[in-house]
């Protein structure tokens, strides 16, 4: 099933359409965002400059930090009279990062949303139990809306209460399961070990699954245990949330939405544009969005693209899943973590040191974080009241700022082992 007849166009009508979209928004984001002014200044170029879609090599780079350093709505390029929603996620500076939808960009998000329903095979007649989280992270309600948009019934159970989870998945006849897929596996094991029989008692059929990188052994899994259709789904709140690309029945590799955002894969040193089948990092133009639109995009991800026809009829590109991070980032069930930011909570806290260890297990299928922390020598190791407190503080501040879950481990003063040159902050156990 295809949803919308624009993921047929061919690839010269796509161009046409592309290119179009790009003049629109080049020249809504030079009128009104100062930040892209200055960046267009510094490159000598103005929107007259961008005649299609292959000018988008002219355009600037944004990073996260830029995001960051225009708090909370600098890269705003409608009036705040027009954001009918905002999304956020946390920052390295304590200050998150902003985004915002008109009602336009939150149809738009519908409808890519629902592109991805429909490759899963979801129609109206069937029900979605939505267990990602819902609030300022963009995964439950893009989920949500999504589903609806379809006509599918929604149970918007968000994450969490795992037994409550299932109960409501057996009687409400759950037929897709949308959730991180490691939550998924949780679920499984949660449901066998309180005696179900997966396959008589469930009704599930397919799954959406996303927002942390996963193995091909454990899609296989997820798929295997729950006897479904594994649907893949790829998103940022930077370019809309999830719904930016996903898989159809045909392949394993993931539609990209190009009439909505344009893909590239760049030499994440060089910053050079790679050809088609290269590995790099993606960079990603919305070519739509009106509240937050955002010109190339550096996600941080690497992957590759991909224009070879797909069986299924539609003609966008179709990116790989993603391989690995340009940069130290973390996820963590869903929710992403920099040592930067864990350093800049620490770094608030008095009784500690800012030596400091982050390191990343699975707890049967979800992951589980550890943060081991140098204290300070004047804190009392034998005082286990201080200590307590001190960890519940780290625990309570990490959680506040972060929206993480993690066991503190106090250690003394100089018992994390140094390296040489750069600091081993991260130790990730699950692809051991």
């Amino acid at each position: 099933m295809i949803w919308n007849t624009d993921e047929t166009l061919s690839r010269v009508e796509l161009s046409k359409l592309q290119t179009l979209r790009l003049k629109e928004t080049v020249a809504r984001i030079y009128a009104n965002v100062p930040f892209y002014q200055q960046k267009f200044k510094e490159l000598g170029i103005t929107p007259e400059d961008i005649n299609s879609i292959d000018d988008v090599s002219k355009l600037p780079f944004t990073k996260k930090q830029d995001l960051r350093d225009n708090y909370p709505f600098g890269l705003f390029a409608v009036k705040q009279d027009a954001v009918v929603r905002i999304h956020s996620s946390s920052g390295t500076t304590g200050k998150p990062t902003v985004v915002g939808y008109t009602k336009a960009d939150l149809d738009m998000w519908n409808e890519v949303v629902a592109r991805v329903y429909t490759m899963a095979g979801v129609t109206s007649s069937d029900t979605a139990h939505n267990a990602y989280g819902y609030g300022l992270f963009t995964g439950g309600l893009g989920l949500h809306y999504g589903a609806e948009t379809v006509g599918a019934t929604v149970v918007p159970s968000s994450g969490g209460f795992t037994s409550r989870q299932l109960m409501l998945m057996k009687d409400f006849g759950a037929t897709v399961l949308t959730s991180t897929p490691s939550f998924a596996l949780h679920m499984a094991e949660t449901a066998l070990a309180e005696g179900y029989d997966i396959q008589k008692d469930f009704q599930l059929k397919c799954g959406i699954f996303g927002a942390e990188p996963t193995s091909l052994g454990l899609k296989e899994e997820v798929a295997r245990v729950w006897g479904i259709h594994y649907c893949e789904i790829y998103g940022l709140s930077e370019i809309i949330g999830p719904g930016v690309s996903s898989n159809c029945y045909e392949s394993k590799d993931l539609h990209v939405f190009e009439d909505h955002f344009y893909p590239e894969i760049i030499d994440p040193k060089t910053l050079e544009v790679l050809p088609y089948g290269e590995k790099g990092e993606l960079v990603i133009t919305s070519l739509t969005k009106q509240a937050f639109p955002i010109l190339r995009y550096r996600t941080g991800d690497i992957t590759s693209l991909d224009r070879t026809p797909c069986k299924c009829g539609r003609t966008h590109v179709r990116m790989k899943s993603v391989m690995g991070r340009v940069d130290d980032m973390l996820i963590v069930n869903g929710v992403n973590v920099f040592p930067s930011q864990v350093e800049h909570v620490l770094s608030n806290i008095e009784g500690i040191t800012l030596n400091y260890q982050i390191i990343a297990d699975k707890k049967g299928y979800l992951d589980k974080l550890e943060i081991m922390v140098e204290v300070t020598e004047d804190m009392p190791l034998d005082s286990i009241g201080a200590l307590e407190g001190l960890k519940k503080k780290i625990q309570h501040e990490l959680l506040n700022n972060l929206y993480i879950n993690a066991d503190i481990k106090l250690v003394e003063p100089r018992s994390i082992e140094r390296s040489v040159g750069k600091a081993v902050r991260v130790i990730d156990k699950r692809s051991l």
